[in-house]
């Protein structure tokens, strides 16, 4: 039996109010698939922020369901305390002027320049890694 709209959206839904911290992206923080989602993700990790992360790409619908959601087109998508953020653009400018790590209550690092992925994140910084339990 295959996972329904509904349900991709519920889950959606439940994953952006139980997460503090949530990341929509394509790929993993470990592996990331795209430049926009390795960059966004390398800012929450620079800030050692834990948060949740799920790969959008196994199912298209998953992006569609949660577009529809957020009412924003692009991946990634980042929300915190159940709110929309941005993309990648919206979060590295907050990252750069600080006001992401104050809305997320954590310090800003003194440099600005987030840091790409190494190939093994630092453990304080691990995401909490939401499973993908929409595939079949």
């Amino acid at each position: 039996m295959s996972t329904t709209n509904e349900e991709i959206r519920k889950f959606l839904e439940s994953a952006i109010s139980e997460n503090e911290v949530m990341l929509f992206m394509k790929g993993t923080p470990d592996q990331p698939r795209c430049g926009f989602s390795m960059r966004t993700s390398a800012a929450l990790n620079s800030l050692g922020v834990r948060y949740a992360a799920m790969d959008i790409l196994p199912d298209p619908r998953i992006r569609e369901e949660l577009s529809a959601i957020s009412d924003w087109p692009t991946i990634p998508q980042l929300f915190v305390h159940g709110k929309l953020v941005g993309g990648c653009d919206i979060v590295t400018e907050m990252y750069e002027t600080g006001e992401l790590a104050d809305l997320i209550g954590v310090e800003q690092p003194d440099d600005a320049e987030p840091e790409p992925p190494s190939v093994e994140p630092p453990i304080q910084s691990a995401p909490l890694g939401l499973e993908n339990r929409l595939s079949d």
